[in-house]
């Protein structure tokens, strides 16, 4: 046990190792996130633990929680740390061990215990850590719940009492035989599973091969270290790894998960990467041709094929753009009741069936082997090419300290609400329209539009281009979209263009 926290814990206390250290900009907007052992130490985790117990009974819930943690090498010893803390603010803790974060959400529903603290830096670079929280299921921490446990933290408002632990033996049986009790596919698939060394690696294969899939490994042997690439299923470098798999071995498709399986990629047959918000129109299609009228809800990054596309149309579906973030898509998706919520970045949400509002990188990659299974003689390169054809950049992110970016952003948004007020063109033609639920997505009369946001869980803005016409627009939305961001000398060098 970890000794407790002194009531003198305040931010930026940082000098030494027996004094609590939180960096404030942890706390995100809908989980939180470290450099460990820089900006947070075991013992700020321990006090981390004491606050989200204290918030726990502040929103009125049982304490009573579920925790795991994913494979990097100090995440164990993080975990153990938040136990302690949880503990001395008097809950239960349920430990379910090694997990992917959608396996602690699993076990909320299964051991009927209303919270959850995840312990994973997901796909971050290795030295982060980070914790995904919950006290509602499905639903994870939003910003109001984020404030507040930030607030307790750095000003030691500590609730106590006594907790107690519970460590459940061999847990993942009990979700992967939940993810396996349908019936298995129809058609046999060859499926390259690629894990980029990530927990998902301990699981995936598993599962894919229980549902009738005949599984290629592509680095799925744990090794926190990430020797090859961050298994993120954003990242070119993964896709790629996947795209020559799949070529090398002529597998129906590839799927990729993030460190902690809550994200599933695509790679088609013929090894070209599909963008998770174009997976994510291919199933609406496919689900919506099932259950008419059915309602999705797209973060502000996804393709206007949601909008636009005349199959979805014509099977009456209907699709609203909100906030990115895992938090405020899984809330939005759960509030409209929707068949299903999809995410640029892979965050998948389905409702019941086949989900239970939470993302579950497995659970995707389920519902894309269902679909194709529903398809006979279609291969996922047919489903694809019968979209109609836009031009997408990835997803880009310019550094920008988390201190700021927003500020950033907000001189952004009110730079491109005053050209829609004035008449103003952008790339050469008038805006159609702006949503600013998140950022700013900018629309011309063509169908082209550019977005950029803060992100929320690293210090970077998210830049995203797609036209509906010719890649020449779509990098000419870039280059509007970047001359406005270069006027902030705070921005600094993307990480990947097109």
């Amino acid at each position: 046990m970890f000794p407790t926290p002194k009531p003198s814990l305040q931010p930026n206390t940082y000098a030494y190792e027996s004094e609590p250290m939180v960096k404030p900009t942890g706390f995100r907007e809908y989980d939180a996130r470290w450099l460990f052992g820089k900006e947070i130490n075991l013992m700020g985790v321990q006090a981390l633990g004491m606050g989200l117990g204290t918030l726990i009974a502040e929103l009125g819930q049982p304490k009573e929680i579920v925790t795991g943690h994913d494979f990097r090498g100090y995440s164990a010893s993080i975990k153990y740390a938040l136990i302690s803390g949880l503990m001395a603010a008097g809950c239960k803790v349920h430990d379910i061990g090694l997990a992917v974060t959608p396996m602690a959400y699993f076990a909320q529903f299964d051991l009927d215990v209303p919270c959850v603290a995840m312990v994973t830096a997901s796909h971050n670079d290795n030295g982060w850590t980070g914790v995904k929280m919950g006290a509602n299921r499905p639903l994870t921490f939003g910003p109001d719940e984020m404030g507040r446990l930030k607030e307790i933290v750095l000003n030691a408002q500590f609730a106590s009492g006594a907790g107690s632990y519970v460590f459940h033996e061999n847990y993942p049986a009990r979700y992967i035989a939940d993810l396996t009790k349908h019936a298995k596919l129809a058609r046999k698939l060859k499926v390259v599973v690629a894990c980029g060394n990530g927990t998902a690696g301990a699981f995936a294969p598993q599962v894919m091969e229980a549902i009738g899939c005949e599984v290629i490994p592509l680095d799925t042997e744990l090794d926190h270290t990430f020797p090859k690439y961050n298994p993120n299923p954003e990242d070119m470098e993964m896709l790629h790894a996947i795209r020559d798999a799949v070529l090398q071995h002529k597998a129906d498709l590839g799927l990729g998960f993030d460190g902690d399986g809550d994200r599933c990629g695509v790679v088609d047959d013929t090894g070209e990467e599909i963008f998770a918000d174009k997976v994510g129109v291919m199933l609406a299609r496919d689900m919506s041709a099932i259950t008419p009228n059915a309602q999705f809800v797209v973060d502000v990054k996804s393709t206007g094929l949601f909008a636009t596309d005349p199959v979805l149309q014509a099977q009456g579906a209907k699709t609203e753009y909100w906030k990115t973030g895992h938090s405020y898509m899984k809330r939005r998706t759960n509030e409209l009741k929707a068949l299903a919520g999809f995410e640029k970045s892979g965050h998948f949400f389905f409702n019941v069936p086949p989900g239970r509002g939470y993302d579950d990188g497995l659970v995707s990659a389920i519902a894309i082997c269902e679909m194709l299974d529903r398809a006979p003689g279609k291969s996922m390169s047919d489903l694809k090419n019968a979209l109609p054809k836009t031009w997408s950049s990835p997803t880009m992110s310019p550094h920008c300290d988390d201190e700021k970016k927003y500020g950033v952003i907000d001189a952004v948004v009110k730079h491109f609400e005053a050209a829609q007020a004035n008449g103003d063109k952008v790339a050469g033609q008038p805006i159609r329209d702006l949503v600013t639920v998140n950022g700013v997505r900018v629309t011309c009369a063509d169908g082209s539009w550019g977005l950029v946001r803060a992100s929320s869980n690293k210090p970077e803005l998210v830049v995203v281009v797609e036209s509906p016409v010719s890649e020449a627009r779509m990098h000419e939305m870039f280059e509007a979209v970047n001359v406005v961001l270069r006027r902030h000398p705070e921005v600094g060098a993307y990480n990947q263009t097109i």
